[in-house]
């Protein structure tokens, strides 16, 4: 193996111990500053790392290991929600503030089917920097495709939290109600 295919594994190899020791996401740029190279050669690292069926996943505040150990909460919750961009923050905060982990969102698109994007949201911070993300970047929300709707898989310590996320997003006119 050549010199500079070795420095490369040497760096993924890093880059994996990092991402396993961290206590939470680390960006692209963080890592990159650590290694003294580019982004863009981390993503391309961690692109290659995926390919390995590493579990890293890429989430508004950076990348993420995921533990063989899927969850930390033990009650699990798919809902569906229909609410315009504008209110993406108030839904998101709801949801954190009744202490309920946002693991992604779900669209059904029409030509590639389901589409999910992790957010791993578990806190006012989080939801934050991720509306800061969107709005930095420009983006468009995964909704805008679906005319807002969309689902969300939440994580909680107990069912009741689950019950009283979706009783609160409801009366705010934010759940999909069965009768649409």
């Amino acid at each position: 193996m050549d010199r500079k295919k070795r420095l490369g594994e040497e760096r993924r190899q890093l880059i994996l111990d990092w991402l396993k020791r961290s206590e939470g996401p680390l960006t692209g740029q963080q890592i990159a500053e650590k290694m003294n190279v580019s982004r863009q050669v981390i993503v391309q690292d961690i692109s290659l790392l995926k390919a390995r069926n590493e579990p890293i996943i890429a989430t508004a505040q950076g990348y993420v290991y995921m533990n063989e150990k899927e969850s930390d909460h033990p009650y699990r919750r798919i809902i569906a929600c229909s609410h315009s961009p504008q209110q993406t923050q108030e839904e998101l905060n709801i949801i954190v503030d009744h202490g309920v982990f946002v693991k992604d969102v779900i669209v059904e698109h029409p030509i590639y089917g389901e589409l999910t994007a992790s957010l791993m949201l578990k806190n006012r911070r989080d939801v934050q920097q991720f509306i800061d993300k969107m709005t930095e970047t420009k983006a468009a929300y995964l909704s805008d495709l679906t005319g807002g709707i969309h689902l969300h898989t939440l994580e909680a310590e107990t069912e009741e939290q689950l019950d009283e996320v979706c009783e609160t997003l409801e009366k705010a006119s934010l759940l999909l109600s069965k009768t649409e």
